[in-house]
């Protein structure tokens, strides 16, 4: 009998293998991006000492509008490139966790890239 594989599972998979190439560091920390069904999360953290420097949900508060889709991902993205500019971060890498980089992934990584952040 075939069983399907869990996507998150393969998903978890695949971003343990990208984490073992890539950290974040306090002059270049990771842009890390999680996404759910109805959400989009990123984070600047700062592996060497295990901090996140800053963050941006579609969870918060002054967040207004649809959350689950392209134009939420976009103000998550500029949202968090705003921030890390604020604390004088400009470089970063880039985290996808596992996504493709399609849709609402690329959405924020491009909103971020526009709002000075270099990746």
């Amino acid at each position: 009998m075939i069983t399907k594989q869990d996507k998150n599972q393969v998903r978890k998979k695949r971003h343990a293998r990208v984490r073992t190439k890539i950290t974040g560091t306090a002059e270049r920390p990771r842009l890390n991006v999680y996404r759910s069904n109805q959400h989009i999360y990123a984070q600047l953290i700062d592996d060497a000492s295990g901090v996140t420097l800053a963050s941006a949900s579609t969870m918060e508060k002054d967040f207004d509008g649809a959350t689950g889709n392209v134009e939420a991902a976009a103000k998550v993205g500029e949202a968090i490139a705003k921030r890390a500019v604020e604390k004088n971060v400009t470089s970063v890498v880039f985290d996808r966790g596992g996504y493709l980089y399609h849709g609402r992934v690329k959405a924020l990584a491009d909103a971020a890239r526009e709002n000075g952040l270099e990746f």
